[in-house]
């Protein structure tokens, strides 16, 4: 790749990131004057910043199966930081996320004002986070997390955490697995998963400097969770994600994203 076309790239994410920092900037400002900033708006607007971000992203997005028309808890396996850019595009929801992205230069400010939710791991804060969960999914607002608790390679899922899926079970509401899978000419793609000892810039300007990728983003069937165990209900969820893991790659989507207006 030429360093002009490099260079177009990484100027069109400064700007988008640009843009997410002045609508987390009116967000801090509506939070300081006690105006409304009320959860659905910040997830209309986080969904905006995610599908501009994912534009200038190097990845060909495909969308298989159909996006759910109720709130639900989203539970994924986890590639990359590219995951949440990626999913958040598809429809507005908020995040759970590891505490540590709060202190994140950039992206934990962003994340706090688009309304994630932190949890730290080990500190036996999941009954908090839990209750924090139950409210967030009450009062109609979708949730993804990431049951993994950590980035994988992409070739396979690592056994999925239920112990805060007793968030969904306690309010009734269904869970939503959904699967991402990062290909390159046709094979998996070594170049988008995020884990090791890679930092965000460096992973950037890698990610940057290649040449499109694809990703496929199955939205599978949802599962009831009412009356169920969390053991049972995270081992389900991520058995469907491996399936879709260890299948060949979908030959074309079923459904395509859409932008999103900001109302």
């Amino acid at each position: 790749m030429s360093r002009l076309r490099l260079y177009g790239r990484v100027l069109r994410i400064v700007g988008v990131i640009g843009l997410g920092l002045g609508m987390a900037s009116l967000f801090a400002l509506l939070e300081r004057l006690r105006l409304n900033c009320a959860m659905d708006r910040r997830q209309r607007w986080t969904q905006f910043f995610m599908k501009r971000l994912s534009n200038a992203l190097p990845f060909h997005v495909r969308v298989f199966g159909e996006l759910p028309s109720t709130p639900m808890l989203w539970v994924s396996n986890h590639v990359s930081w590219t995951d949440i850019a990626l999913l958040g595009q598809l429809t507005p929801l908020s995040f759970l996320s590891k505490a540590e992205v709060r202190h994140w230069p950039v992206a934990g400010w962003l994340a706090d004002k688009a309304g994630s939710l932190f949890i730290r791991r080990g500190a036996g804060d999941s009954q908090a986070i839990q209750k924090q969960m139950g409210r967030h999914l009450l009062q109609q607002h979708p949730l993804l997390m990431f049951p993994e608790g950590t980035t994988t390679d992409g070739r396979s899922v690592r056994t999925f955490h239920g112990r805060l899926l007793s968030a969904a079970i306690d309010t009734e509401v269904a869970l939503q697995p959904v699967a991402v899978r990062y290909l390159r000419d046709g094979e998996r793609d070594q170049i988008a998963p995020f884990i090791g000892n890679d930092d965000l810039l460096s992973h950037l300007l890698r990610v940057l400097a290649h040449e499109h990728a694809q990703v496929e983003i199955h939205v599978l069937e949802p599962i009831a969770c009412e009356g169920q165990q969390r053991a049972k209900l995270a081992l389900r969820a991520q058995e469907a994600i491996a399936q879709v893991l260890s299948a060949e790659p979908e030959a074309s989507p079923q459904t395509e994203c859409e932008p999103v207006a900001l109302v």
